[in-house]
């Protein structure tokens, strides 16, 4: 029997590869003769630099980059095995992880160390890069990241405007003529898989300002300030992106990268399914396990299972879920490419409990999943 193990991280617990191997290693307790492969997945969001390295052999490069307070901090990012796409986690420069609880002010935090990452990714000579942009610290539109890279966003006197999204408000004019040139001759793929507009009830601002540390009032001068940006964007760069799905990603990043990368909006899961040749390993299997943290109705909507059950169903591989958790309407999953989904709690236990076992759960669930395939096979 041969099976395919591609499950994302365990969020808090696990990551990707290290939830393949636990699955793997209860497996081969039941299965002891079976052809297991490994494959570490992810959506485009944490974790996804990790799994492609594993899955292709890459490497990680370490660089300084500044953080959404414009502190130097150590980064990094991951270059695929052939060399020639670089993968950019923007969580990795601008994320809300890299910030204290009662630092979060979405009015001053800037994207600026993402632009950075870019930069240190074209000195590598890569000319794709695909970019997860889940967990940002800010909502600056990617004026930052832009102005890291060489655009200058002036105000009406002339001079440079300050970072943050409070900043956005004082621009009047911009000026792509310093735009690193090598950005003409880049691949930009945005792995995003949110469908908010940059600005309205829907929008960044609204959304996810709150999380990021904006009150009301100051919710709703972020979104005032994106309108108006993105206002100047359509008038002085030709491009519209108020209203493209997927704009509102990362604090209006996603409209950034749109108007001043010429970046290409994506789904995260294909994205990278793409770069591991998934689909190919999928066809040479006879089962596929996948799974993440938790699973529910909402994992039909773009998560890494849904993505990895997908690609098995149109090849006619059957497919098991494990999870730490099972959520509301998880049964709709089963007519969306799913046969079976286990839950790898085996008693009741707090979170911390279920965080510090989940490798045992998953090696228990793996072989527990292994002795019911030993007895299909005498059925």
């Amino acid at each position: 029997m041969k099976i395919l193990i591609a499950p994302d991280s365990f969020k808090n617990a696990l990551s990707a590869l290290a939830v393949a191997d636990s699955i793997k290693k209860g497996l081969l307790k039941a299965l002891p003769g079976a052809e297991i492969e490994t494959i570490p997945m992810a959506d485009g969001g944490e974790g996804t630099v990790e799994s492609l390295i594993a899955a292709t052999g890459g490497k990680l490069v370490s660089v300084r980059v500044h953080d959404p307070l414009m502190r130097e901090v150590e980064s990094s990012f991951g270059i695929t095995g052939d060399g020639s796409t670089a993968v950019i986690e923007m969580a990795a420069a601008s994320g809300i992880q890299l910030i204290r609880a009662e630092e979060r002010d979405p009015w001053n935090t800037s994207t600026w160390g993402t632009g950075e990452l870019i930069r240190a990714a074209l000195d590598k000579g890569c000319r794709t890069l695909l970019l997860g942009i889940g967990g940002s610290a800010t909502n600056d539109c990617g004026m930052g990241m832009a102005a890291a890279l060489g655009v200058e966003f002036l105000g009406p006197e002339g001079d440079p405007v300050g970072q943050g999204g409070g900043a956005l408000g004082q621009v009047s004019r911009i000026d792509i003529s310093g735009l690193d040139q090598r950005i003409g001759d880049t691949k930009i793929l945005v792995a995003c898989d949110v469908t908010n507009p940059l600005t309205g009830p829907k929008g960044a601002s609204h959304v996810y300002g709150p999380q990021k540390g904006a009150d009301e009032s100051t919710v709703k001068k972020l979104d005032r300030n994106l309108a108006g940006f993105a206002g100047i964007i359509r008038d002085q760069l030709g491009r519209d992106v108020e209203k493209v799905p997927g704009a509102g990603a990362a604090g209006g990043l996603g409209a950034g990268l749109i108007a001043f990368l010429d970046g290409q909006l994506v789904e995260g899961v294909p994205a990278v399914a793409e770069r591991i040749g998934l689909e190919e390993k999928i066809m040479g299997v006879d089962l596929v396990i996948t799974g993440e943290g938790g699973m529910d109705f909402q994992t039909q909507f773009g998560k890494t299972p849904y993505g990895v059950a997908q690609i098995a169903m149109r090849n006619d591989k059957p497919v098991i879920a494990v999870a730490g958790t099972l959520g509301k309407g998880v049964e709709a999953l089963y007519d969306q490419g799913f046969d079976a989904i286990f839950s790898i709690l085996d008693a009741p236990m707090s979170l911390e409990e279920a965080i510090k076992k989940t490798p045992v759960l998953l090696e228990n669930t793996g072989e527990g999943i292994g002795r019911l395939l030993k007895i299909g096979k005498l059925l």
